[in-house]
């Protein structure tokens, strides 16, 4: 962990010195910026994910220390805390509880929403949406988050002013490093900052939107609906094992640089074990769900799991499912 953490800030702003450098040019530029993206989407899975859960160091200090390389790329570690280490883990993929499957008012992710004329395409924007989620995040979802009063099954949720303060600063700092300084050191003009800027966020967007609706939103997975007391019918841990879907499990690349993301299942079941141990225990949760006859969903490359993800789209797009 402590190899990957240093490779991957390293490999983040060492290319953010290279765009500040002003040495290349405009293709060059460009190139940067999706090595940038690539960057940021690892740091956000490798290092972030692992320390806002708790699961990167027992030491909790050096978790909530790494916590805040997530505010470091625009996002806020306090809403996320709230938003998916407690309402997405607790309510996996059950609508209107789970965020995650709230993308956009054109993207069906549950056949328990609602059905719209728009949504026959999702197939296609969806992936398109997702360029675009953490763009959204940095100027707008954590905002819209810290003002709404309803939050999944949160009703008048406030925040401490403390966490106000944070969120203001880091966004400042944020804003700063990525656009004023950029803007003031490099002769460029504005529009050939927002270029850059786009798609910096869509490549580090588009990579973190799809790896994480691999573990939820695939043919396989359940999407269970509370019954007439307002609960659902299986264990926690049932509900885990049949709501979140693994891939990939032999591609030790994508392993390292998801921050074992590819194992879910192993995540939702132990959200405070560090990732590295994932792929032992997965063999160890595996035979357990076989004898049990509990499902343990799993797709054998990254591509079989986008093909599935998006053959799902597709189901959900279309009116039989409304």
């Amino acid at each position: 962990m402590v190899a990957k953490t240093i490779i991957l800030l390293t490999f983040y702003f060492g290319t953010y010195g290279l765009i500040i450098s002003g040495q290349f040019g405009l293709w060059g530029m460009a190139l940067l910026c999706v090595l940038l993206g690539i960057g940021m989407a690892g740091i956000g899975f490798s290092i972030s994910h692992d320390a806002l859960h708790g699961a990167y160091s027992p030491n909790k200090y050096v978790n909530q220390i790494l916590g805040y390389t997530f505010d470091m790329l625009g996002a806020n570690s306090y809403i996320w805390k709230i938003t998916h280490n407690i309402i997405h883990h607790t309510y996996t993929n059950i609508y209107e509880h789970d965020e995650d499957l709230e993308v956009a008012a054109f993207i069906r992710l549950s056949p328990n929403a609602e059905y719209k004329p728009v949504h026959r395409a999702q197939h296609i924007l969806a992936f398109f949406a997702y360029g675009f989620a953490s763009l959204f995040w940095a100027f707008v979802k954590d905002y819209k988050y810290f003002l709404q009063s309803s939050l999944g099954p949160y009703e008048n949720k406030t925040h401490p002013i403390k966490e106000w303060i944070i969120l203001f600063v880091t966004k400042i700092m944020y804003y700063g490093y990525m656009l004023v300084l950029p803007y003031l050191l490099l002769p460029i003009t504005w529009w050939q900052l927002a270029i850059g800027f786009l798609i910096f966020q869509f490549t580090s967007g588009i990579i973190l939107g799809v790896i994480f609706q691999l573990a939820h939103v695939v043919e396989e997975t359940e999407h269970p609906t509370e019954n007439e007391d307002g609960n659902i019918e299986n264990a926690w841990m049932v509900h885990q094992l049949e709501t979140t879907s693994n891939f990939a499990h032999d591609n030790h690349l994508l392993c390292w640089y998801i921050g074992g993301l590819n194992y879910q299942i192993e995540h939702h079941l132990f959200p405070k074990v560090c990732s590295i141990h994932y792929p032992e225990i997965s063999h160890i949760v595996r035979e357990v769900a076989e004898k049990y006859d509990v499902p343990y969903n799993y797709h054998e490359s990254l591509g079989i799991a986008i093909k599935s993800h998006y053959q799902t789209l597709k189901k959900f797009g279309s009116p039989a499912t409304a």
